[in-house]
């Protein structure tokens, strides 16, 4: 009934320039000037309204498409940000060209079905996540369902995703000749050290699951003066927001008792934002799993249990969301590398971008017509975020 082939074919060339300009002018998050101001032209050709600096992120962003007829919300989510010194070695030229292309082509057929379709450009996924604040800010408070897609070695319709913090522990000291007159210091890093063992006792008490990983930033000048200042940067994760708080508390409570058997004082900051876990959907996976399956998603497997964190987990919390992931190669990746950036302009690559551009498109246009489907959706969507409170 609905050609969406046909409607990808008609922008595909530009899709691919789009994902190729982006790869070709990598940019840190917050910083994606080029990238943000590519998709806002893109977006505003096909008649989307566009609202930039969205929220007062500068490179962030909210496009609209309504058809002035009744109908539901869906939003497709763009990332655009790179890494530093690899460039997109997370596949985000492909992540937000998809998000584009994907509204643009379910707005082909919005003035025939009714409802809305937004594409929101998201910065800095790497680091400070904009879909936090935008979450928080209640962006996502009217929207029936958000769907965004990640490129990966394997196709899953459903992932999982850890809740996580990033914890800052400074301990400030006293300084003193290391040598000479050592008891009129109070050693700082010997804080950094006691927090670490304290963590490393803790491991045997905490889920299989959660991961306490840290580094030192600070430890010191000179090794003949003792420390007056040092500091650490942990990641705390969890498979839910209740039990990372939890977690959370314990962690804190050994940098704590490290600053007490010191002398050393403890200042305790987050260094980035909060990601929270990501809810799953069992129906809107199920949706979503047929139609990958009806537009040809290569090496589709089963649900993917992910071990890393995402700034999508905080949209889960509010709407019903899927992240799916579809490969890109057809040989084993490593995400966050070179190689990883250079596979997303393969010739498979753009197959398979195809292919998930038509699912996702497919799956938008099924929850703006089919009412009784989106209502299990949101039923379930209910039933797992009332649990997990």
């Amino acid at each position: 009934m609905y050609k969406i082939n046909e409607k990808i074919d008609e922008i595909f060339d530009e899709l691919k320039e789009l994902s190729e300009y982006i790869y070709n002018n990598p940019e840190l998050g917050n910083q994606e000037f080029l990238s943000s101001k590519a998709h806002i032209d893109f977006l505003t050709k096909y008649g989307f309204e566009v609202e930039e600096h969205f929220i007062g992120i500068e490179t962030a962003f909210k496009a609209v498409y309504d058809s002035n007829k009744p109908g539901p919300t869906i939003a497709l989510l763009d990332e655009y940000d790179a890494l530093p010194g690899v460039g997109h070695g997370c596949g985000h030229n492909m992540i937000g060209t998809i998000g584009t292309g994907t509204g643009i082509v379910i707005s082909k057929f919005l003035d025939e079905i009714g409802g809305k379709v937004f594409v929101i450009g998201t910065p800095a996924e790497e680091t400070n996540g904009a879909k936090v604040d935008m979450a928080d800010k209640g962006v996502f408070d009217n929207i029936d369902a958000v769907l965004m897609a990640h490129p990966a070695d394997k196709s899953y319709a459903s992932i999982q995703s850890l809740a996580i913090e990033a914890i800052k522990f400074e301990f400030i000291g006293k300084a003193a000749h290391a040598a000479s007159d050592p008891e009129k210091g109070i050693n700082a890093l010997d804080g950094v050290i006691g927090t670490f063992n304290n963590i490393n006792a803790l491991r045997q008490h905490i889920e299989s699951s959660a991961r306490i990983h840290g580094i030192i930033t600070e430890g010191g000048v000179a090794a003949n003066i003792v420390p007056e200042r040092a500091v650490a940067n942990f990641y705390v994760r969890a498979t839910t927001k209740k039990y990372l708080t939890e977690l959370v508390g314990k962690v804190k409570n050994c940098a704590r008792a490290a600053a007490l058997s010191t002398g050393a004082k403890l200042n305790i900051s987050n260094y980035e934002k909060t990601y929270d876990d990501f809810v799953s959907n069992e129906s809107f996976n199920k949706l979503l799993l047929e139609n990958m399956i009806e537009y040809d998603v290569e090496q589709l497997e089963n649900n993917r249990t992910s071990l890393g964190s995402l700034d999508a987990g905080n949209v889960s919390h509010k709407c019903p969301t899927v992240h799916p992931m579809f490969s890109i190669s057809k040989t084993p990746l490593i995400a966050h590398t070179k190689e990883f950036a250079m596979a997303t302009l393969t010739p498979y690559a753009y197959k398979q971008m195809k292919s998930i551009i038509g699912a996702l498109s497919k799956t938008g246009i099924d929850l703006l017509t089919n009412d009784d489907l989106l209502k299990k959706i949101k039923a379930d969507f209910d039933n797992v975020v009332s649990k997990e409170k």
